[in-house]
């Protein structure tokens, strides 16, 4: 089978666990974008916090090439970051999931506008993590959402909290509040847990873009290594686990790589089925 795109994510899965890239890595993308390959970050976070990262793939302010972000809410082409597709939340959704997964004083939020992050009650080990990534935003010093009502469109709300039992009590308070059917729930990072509106998600978003180059399921792969990532895994014609993957993300995937994020895990995946015979 020819390949003609990678949907990768990003933390965990493409870049090391400091934020940083696997040299390997940036030389191999280098190489199979160059052979016309579409290497496309699908990653939770803003196209715009990964601009510093695509200037170092060569991917900055490309005709052609793109990042979907928000797990799925948005895709973008690099040329003057042009939104090509987006779906927004509502506000009043928006809202209500705010209120109803703060479930106490630990817990913190980021709100996702197209264009700007707002994260209210932000802890210390959330400061140090964005921090890595590059991450910019804006602290919120009160509940007050109203303001967000005359922004730009909001993409998801999410909340962080190291404790695995709080992020499933956050999960659970905020489907009681706005319903199952309302929210794509996912996991990340070993610290999030992430709600978009319905049906937005990292496969959808890779398929559709598919869609618009003209490139089918079965000629895209996606790798990833967490609960936000299934869904992309699932949808592409050969879903991958990086080896630092969760077990259930590594049980969905048709291949786990033999390296870890750390270690180049893309590159194994583009000398493998894109750069064969090159090596």
């Amino acid at each position: 089978m020819t390949y003609k795109m990678l949907v990768s994510d990003l933390d965990e899965t493409f870049l090391n666990d400091d934020g940083t890239i696997h040299e390997e890595n940036v030389q191999t993308v280098k190489r199979t974008v160059a052979q016309g390959f579409k290497f496309v970050p699908n990653t939770g976070r803003s196209f715009e916090s990964v601009q510093k990262m695509l200037k170092q793939l060569d991917l900055y302010d490309q005709v052609g090439e793109y990042v979907i972000s928000f797990n799925g809410s948005a895709i973008v082409e690099n040329k003057n970051n042009q939104i090509i597709a987006t779906q927004d939340m509502p506000f009043t959704m928006a809202k209500q999931i705010f209120k109803a997964g703060l479930i106490d004083a630990s817990v913190d939020v980021h709100i996702y506008t197209l264009n700007k992050l707002f994260i209210y009650n932000i802890s210390d080990s959330d400061k140090q993590y964005l921090a890595t990534r590059g991450v910019a935003y804006v602290a919120l010093k009160t509940t007050d959402l109203s303001f967000l009502n005359m922004q730009q469109p909001i993409m998801k709300v999410i909340f962080e909290h190291p404790d695995i039992q709080v992020r499933h009590k956050i999960h659970d308070a905020v489907v009681a509040s706005v319903g199952i059917d309302q929210v794509e729930v996912t996991y990340s990072s070993d610290r999030y847990v992430e709600f978009n509106l319905k049906g937005m998600d990292k496969g959808s978003a890779s398929l559709l873009l598919g869609e618009k180059l003209g490139i089918t399921k079965d000629e895209i792969m996606a790798i990833g290594d967490n609960n936000n990532d299934l869904k992309m895994i699932k949808a592409a014609g050969l879903g991958i686990s990086v080896a630092n993957g969760i077990n259930v993300v590594k049980e969905a995937a048709d291949i786990v790589t033999k390296r870890t994020n750390n270690e180049g895990a893309i590159a194994e995946v583009l000398n493998q089925f894109v750069l064969i015979g090159e090596q």
